[in-house]
């Protein structure tokens, strides 16, 4: 039996990074459904035999071209779309702060658009809920957990 990613069987692994360049969050227009042509975080389906931290970082690469130092996870979260008859989209998702390391962003994959905007101007974006609470997890995460200016 073959899983599709919409009208699934069971949920989807996927995975999505809140990448953090100073007081800026890396956002991208989505190519593609659920939620085509809405800025989302990064990120994509975790492929079969893959980490989970693995695929955060490939799909960083793949959807905007940078490189990035993955932190820890933020949290989980449930994105289920229904239909009339049925569960359209199940995806369970996996957030992780990651920190801009190097590379102007570029859309590729399944993005439209990939650039980085103020935290506060990304909040009042008209973004999803979920997108948002982890944007403000972020922001306090990173205080925590920046990396060192050394090197």
């Amino acid at each position: 039996m073959t899983d599709t990613r919409e009208t699934p069987t069971r949920p989807i692994v996927g995975v999505g990074a809140a990448i953090v360049r100073g007081d800026e969050i890396l956002l991208i227009r989505r190519g593609k459904p659920p939620k085509v042509g809405e800025w989302s975080l990064p990120g994509g389906g975790v492929e079969l035999g893959e980490g989970t931290r693995e695929a955060a970082l490939r799909e960083v690469k793949e959807e905007t071209g940078l490189d990035v130092r993955l932190g820890p996870l933020i949290d989980a979260v449930d994105f289920i779309e229904e239909s009339a008859d049925s569960v359209r989209f199940h995806y369970v998702l996996l957030d992780y702060l990651a920190f801009y390391q190097s590379g102007e962003p570029v859309a590729g994959s399944d993005a439209t658009d990939a650039r980085f905007h103020q935290i506060d101007a990304a909040l009042a974006m008209p973004l999803w809920s979920e997108t948002k609470r982890i944007i403000n997890a972020a922001r306090d995460l990173a205080r925590e957990f920046a990396p060192s200016h050394t090197g």
